[in-house]
């Protein structure tokens, strides 16, 4: 990202506070998801819950996520992110803290389902948010600057959650990571525009460049028909076929990673700290590099080899170092090839969703909240396939393979996905593309 001529760091570009913020919202979501993983043996001890009623709680989360994603885009398309988004933070935090009160399992799969009720539209506004305020040229590094935002309070988390736990219960540290969201709420709501024109701070030729490269129809309200055009385009399957694969192994990163190192590996509580916490922390290297990654060869290449050869590829790895990972006998061999994995799949974050804001256009949070249900139907099944898995045949490597059989799915799926065919462009249905 360039800054624009005359602009002092005091005075850096308001698209750049945007995404500051945006990278704040990911940190949040990820430290309110994560810290129910470290947290899950306390809680498991003393409401008397199984790894598969603990399961159900992890997947309550997700479902109710992937039920509301939709319709929650669908909703900012109406009345614009800077009321959803301050409504989805407030919600969820709400809910963490909430969390902290549940006396028994039905309490806490209530409120978790909740949670996830209140999350949900959380990414696919920032995404929306990205296809208002930021140049076509600067999407795949914004995005990885979003995702390493993530993905640095999700590495952090175990720590600081491991750190709370040594002079606090797991229900006080639930109040603590939800009382950070309404900060965040108000301070949010104060400050942002849905549309760059409206904010009181940019500057002319920030706004000139922004209107002129963000690749938007001048008017960019809901045409209709338009979801039938976007479950109709050619890369609607493959992208959430492919998006499926990567929740489905982040899931089991933020709800058993730490109980299969621990019963599986057989590392202690200090080991716990930082392997737990390693896939997140190399994943915020890796969402970096595949912002650059696809950016750069997009302007050399064109969209398609840009975006398609950055995911095929990095997938291809995730599938192999997993692999790897089950296979392997040495307990630290094995946790760094799952924490490259993870970080080879991340790497695919910045080119998929930038691809939805290329192919959607005006109609960008709907698809890729399409895709991110698509996603959070894997991360719906991934703690409930790895609990009944390993309570039938004993074995934590069998998860493993097939998460490392969903990457090489992904792998292909990218070959099949068109970002050079923006949904704007498209035939009209019924004519011939």
């Amino acid at each position: 990202m360039r800054v624009e001529a005359g602009l002092t760091p005091a005075g850096m570009p308001v698209r750049y506070r945007v995404v500051a913020f945006a990278a704040s919202l990911a940190a949040l979501t990820y430290l309110d998801r994560v810290c129910i993983s470290v947290l899950a043996p306390d809680i498991m001890k003393d409401l008397g819950l199984s790894r598969i009623q603990m399961s159900y709680v992890f997947s309550a989360f997700t479902l109710a996520y992937a039920a509301f994603e939709i319709p929650t885009a669908w909703w900012a398309d109406r009345v614009g992110s800077r009321r959803v988004l301050a409504r989805i933070v407030a919600w969820w935090s709400t809910f963490t803290i909430a969390s902290g009160a549940a006396f028994n399992y039905p309490s806490l799969l209530g409120v978790r389902f909740l949670f996830g009720v209140g999350e949900a539209g959380a990414w696919p506004n920032a995404a929306r948010v990205f296809s208002r305020w930021i140049p076509a040229g600067e999407r795949g590094m914004v995005q990885g600057i979003f995702f390493a935002g993530a993905h640095l309070s999700g590495g952090l988390t175990p720590m600081l959650v491991a750190a709370l736990l040594g002079f606090l219960s797991w229900r006080a540290v639930f109040v603590v990571c939800g009382a950070v969201g309404f900060l965040w709420t108000a301070t949010w709501y104060r400050w942002f525009r849905d549309e760059p024109a409206d904010h009181p701070s940019i500057r002319p030729q920030e706004l000139q460049r922004i209107l002129q490269e963000r690749n938007l129809p001048a008017d960019h309200a809901i045409q209709q028909g338009a979801w039938t055009r976007i479950f109709r385009h050619p890369s609607f399957v493959p992208l959430c076929l492919m998006y499926l694969a990567n929740s489905y192994g982040f899931y089991f990163l933020i709800t058993w990673l730490p109980t299969y190192l621990a019963k599986a590996r057989g590392f202690s509580q200090a080991e716990l700290s930082l392997f737990s916490g390693l896939p997140l922390m190399l994943s915020v290297v890796a969402d970096i590099f595949g912002g650059l990654t696809t950016d750069r060869l997009c302007r050399r290449f064109g969209l398609r080899i840009g975006r398609v050869t950055v995911g095929s590829i990095a997938y291809l790895a995730a599938g192999l170092a997993m692999l790897g990972g089950a296979a392997a006998a040495e307990p630290r061999v094995a946790a760094i090839l799952i924490a490259v994995a993870a970080a080879a799949s991340m790497f695919t974050l910045a080119p998929s969703w930038a691809t939805c804001i290329d192919i959607g256009g005006r109609h960008s949070g709907v698809l890729s909240a399409a895709m991110n249900t698509s996603g959070q139907i894997g991360g719906i099944l991934s703690p409930i396939v790895l609990a009944y898995v390993v309570d039938i045949f004993a074995n934590w490597a069998i998860p493993l393979y097939l998460m490392a059989g969903l990457y090489l799915m992904a792998s292909f799926c990218w070959l099949l996905i068109r970002p050079d065919l923006p949904l704007e462009k498209e035939p009209p249905p019924g004519r011939d593309r």
